[in-house]
């Protein structure tokens, strides 16, 4: 069976990921910070889908939980056949009034993570083929501070490595949802709705991925679930830049 390793398995989008790939009988790697909930989440999958899990406790910031993670995935004996580079968090707006190192944090598990794991699962990857899925953001096409700079590169980087290496057989999805129902905010310290995003704007987790799911089956370089992000993604090509900054203030994160 084809095995895929997620990186901010124990909540989220990430979890939501384990599930539907178990569904379709894929063998998981989770791969997170919390031991016990990923513990759980990796019995709850072997026993309603019969699958195999392994479960890789790590910090992907720090450097030993990074070199954990590369070290599996380039293992040949036991190869990944789909990388999902999910992990992540959010800060609040206002760039010059958060700590420095948190926004280093920040960027280190947006840009140098996805990009340190992509180096490695390619290795492994190019002329027997897979798949990456890059969790990325509508954000990335809308001036949202230190959050949308980081989507706008993973963004960027994943269609480049797209058109790159599909001619070795291997393809790599940026997936841009715009705001989802998952926690993400909630561990901010923000109850649902305390946003300030019109309800019509919320996306379900699960649509979320299955939408990029099946783009990354198709080779698509960018998933934008639902047409309503999608016209959203399409204006921003032409509306002033002042706009979109102002529009980018909306909301705490």
């Amino acid at each position: 069976m084809p095995i895929a390793l997620i990186t901010g398995a124990s909540s989220g989008l990430g979890t939501e990921f384990a599930h539907q790939l178990a569904e379709r009988g894929a063998d998981l790697v989770l791969v997170a910070r919390s031991g016990d909930t990923l513990e759980n989440l990796a019995g709850e999958m072997r026993d309603n889908h019969g699958i195999s899990v392994e479960v890789l406790v790590a910090d992907i910031v720090e450097e030993a939980g990074m070199s954990r993670v590369v070290a599996r995935l380039a293992d040949a004996a036991h190869p990944i056949d789909l990388l999902i580079n999910n992990a992540g968090f959010g800060l609040p707006l206002h760039f010059a009034d958060n700590d420095i190192d948190d926004e280093v944090r920040h960027l280190r598990i947006h840009v140098e993570a996805p990009m340190r794991l992509m180096h490695a699962a390619l290795g492994s990857m190019r002329g027997r083929g897979g798949r990456i899925i890059n969790v990325a953001s509508v954000a990335a096409f809308i001036p949202r501070s230190t959050y949308a700079a980081s989507k706008n590169w993973l963004v960027g980087f994943s269609e480049w490595a797209n058109a790159e290496y599909s001619r070795d057989g291997v393809t790599v999805t940026a997936l841009c949802p715009g705001f989802t129902h998952t926690g993400f905010h909630e561990r901010m310290g923000l109850a649902r709705g305390e946003e300030g995003i019109a309800s019509w704007m919320w996306l379900d987790a699960g649509t979320v991925v299955r939408e990029g799911l099946r783009d990354a089956a198709r080779g698509k370089a960018l998933s934008v679930p639902s047409w309503r992000y999608k016209a959203i993604v399409a204006a921003t090509r032409i509306l002033p830049s002042s706009l979109l900054a102002g529009a980018g203030r909306r909301g705490r994160m």
